[in-house]
């Protein structure tokens, strides 16, 4: 971190799967030009769901970026996005087979909770409702549960996959904070750099809601927009008409590098990683207004990277498109920067991409990267109408080109979990 006498730590791969695009050069066009991935569900039937609307990847083949293909079938869609993303990111980077001891390369990444179909545990739940004791299910409803069924289901598949497609032996680690876990992951990787335990670490987050059963939860938890009218102006971050976010589905991958490894082998670097922030509301906090952990992981994060808050150029928000989200989150930007808050400009990329909670964490993310390397601030899509109640100077109308090259991204859970992390262009 800056001034600490650690270890520069770089960002010199990046892969994305969005639904705005897949690749950074489709993902960065599509954001420039304002280009949202909103729109009615087609996927599956959506008659009877609740919201009809989604940000949906398309045209996505993961075989195209696979290399052991045979593992397809162990691969729910949170997995697959995963773990093609970072084939991207890897192939990003420059970096090939042999080019890093593999003991010296790691994995952390981020990913929630992936739902399954009830048909897959159909025929046992029939057998279930036969059973006269725990030991007569045993006997005959086991069997009916495909064998490597569960490995379709568990968060750490995405890290395992993805050190196995790239021999990476190193530190490896799953966070599953929902929302928070892309930064959480990067923190981890940052710390497991700087303490010399690995040369290069593979940090991503990836999720999908696109799934019956997850619309349908998410519904019940929080607010979803309901403009069927209009799919690409329904999610409308802190917009004073905004009436709730989109579910949606995506990846993004970041090869996070040892600076002195990346300058020897002529890397191409896209910004450093200067400070990493993390803080969660306490039992008080969860009884009020919220937001403490928020405050405390802007104001570590900016504390670790050694600069001001005014020195930040640009903010990549949470931007949930829910009203007390917004809310809280503009408070805390307040709380946490001073009156740097009222001028820095902000933008909230959940207006392209909808809220599929770890995975979005790092579409933002990279969206900041492509950001700083490419030195111009998307606008954020829908902002009409000011809510004076979030205080914030939303990009709007034109992308804005970037005087400052450093940028903070920021995400939250629904209980309070934040992290915050400050990056800057090399």
């Amino acid at each position: 971190m800056a001034g600490s006498g650690n270890p520069r730590v770089v960002i010199t791969g990046v892969g994305v799967i969005s639904p705005i695009g897949t690749g950074t050069a489709p993902f960065w066009s599509s954001l420039i030009a304002g280009r949202s991935g909103i729109d009615y569900l087609k996927s599956l039937p959506a008659d009877d769901l609740p919201c009809k609307l989604a940000a949906e990847v398309k045209d996505f083949d993961p075989l195209q970026h696979l290399y052991h293909r045979k593992f397809l079938k162990v691969m729910s869609r949170d997995i697959q996005l995963g773990v093609c993303a970072a084939s991207m990111a890897m192939a990003d980077s420059g970096l090939v087979p042999g080019s890093v001891e593999p003991d010296r390369m790691g994995v952390e990444f981020g990913t929630g909770h992936i739902c399954f179909t009830p048909e897959e545990l159909g025929e046992a739940a029939v057998e279930l409702t036969k059973a006269t004791s725990p030991t007569a299910w045993s006997d005959d409803g086991i069997g009916k549960i495909a064998p490597l069924w569960l490995l379709d289901q568990l968060p750490n598949m995405p890290a395992c996959h993805v050190a196995i497609e790239h021999n990476a032996r190193g530190p490896n680690n799953t966070i599953t904070s929902a929302d928070a876990s892309a930064i959480l992951a990067l923190q981890e990787a940052l710390r497991v750099i700087q303490r010399g335990h690995a040369d290069v670490m593979i940090v991503g987050a990836t999720s999908s809601n696109i799934h019956p059963v997850d619309i349908a939860r998410r519904m019940l938890i929080e607010e979803i927009s309901q403009r069927d009218d209009d799919p690409t102006r329904a999610c409308r971050p802190f917009d004073r008409d905004r009436d709730g976010t989109i579910v949606g589905e995506g990846s993004a991958v970041f090869v996070v590098e040892r600076y002195g490894h990346a300058l020897r082998r002529g890397a191409d670097i896209y910004c450093e990683v200067l400070g990493v922030g993390a803080g969660c509301d306490g039992r008080k906090e969860r009884e009020g207004p919220g937001g403490a952990g928020l405050v405390r992981a802007m104001q570590a994060a900016v504390g670790h990277a050694n600069i001001r808050p005014d020195e930040i150029g640009h903010i990549n928000a949470h931007g949930k498109s829910t009203r007390q989200d917004d809310w809280l989150e503009a408070r805390c930007y307040h709380r946490a920067l001073g009156s740097a808050a009222d001028r820095i400009p902000v933008v909230a990329l959940k207006s392209y991409v909808g809220n599929f909670e770890a995975g979005s964490g790092a579409v933002e993310l990279a969206g900041s990267v492509l950001s700083l390397r490419n030195g111009e601030l998307p606008i954020s899509l829908n902002y009409e109408h000011p809510d004076p109640l979030c205080r914030l100077n939303v990009v709007h109308g034109q992308p804005l080109r970037l005087r400052n090259r450093a940028a903070m991204s920021v995400n939250r859970t629904a209980i309070g979990q934040s992290a915050a992390a400050i990056l800057r262009a090399v």
